[in-house]
């Protein structure tokens, strides 16, 4: 059987046993993997990348990485389709469980209020994939709409300032087509 959840364009496993209780980390993408992450959002590039993580083990197994995702992302400006830089700067806090429970089993809807804190990622296998989760907060931090700051939309020659936009239907019918 093949697993549904496509992978992360970025993948970087670590063994939760050989952690030790306070560790610090810093993880920067390859360039075919930086290649990939600029695909898996539609970027044309992403010429830098860097995370910085603190990673804690408490007693029960449980480890919480903290950090930042930090470098820039090359896209295309919504307006003038010119590519246009980016700054990505994402705070990382994610937590990771071994026995999450049954109401956090991957797949299971789960159900959580404003003031809760977010279920923990599993660990699986005595695995966390950092890349995995590092590929999320990537995609969260990347602009889905980038536009340039002096980037403004300009109408066509052939359609005026003043002209209302059904004026082209308007001109259609008066032409007899239909």
């Amino acid at each position: 059987m093949t697993d549904p959840t496509p992978a992360a364009p970025w993948t970087h496993s670590v063994l939760v046993a050989q952690l030790p209780p306070e560790s610090s980390l810093t993880l920067e993408p390859t360039e075919e993997t930086r290649a990939a992450l600029a695909r898996h959002v539609g970027a044309l590039s992403v010429p830098e990348l860097k995370a910085t993580l603190e990673l804690v083990v408490d007693r029960k197994g449980t480890v919480t990485v903290t950090g930042r995702l930090t470098g820039r992302v090359v896209q295309a400006c919504v307006v003038t389709l010119e590519p246009m830089e980016s700054a990505i700067d994402e705070a990382v806090d994610v937590r990771f469980a071994a026995d999450a429970g049954p109401d956090y089993a991957p797949g299971a809807e789960v159900e959580f209020g404003y003031e809760s804190a977010d279920p923990p990622e599993p660990i699986i296998n005595g695995r966390i994939d950092l890349g995995a989760i590092l590929t999320e907060f990537f995609s969260l931090g990347v602009d889905p709409y980038p536009r340039k700051p002096d980037a403004a939309w300009q109408p066509g020659d052939e359609q005026a300032h003043d002209e209302s936009p059904f004026a082209a239907l308007a001109r259609l019918k008066d032409s007899g087509a239909s």
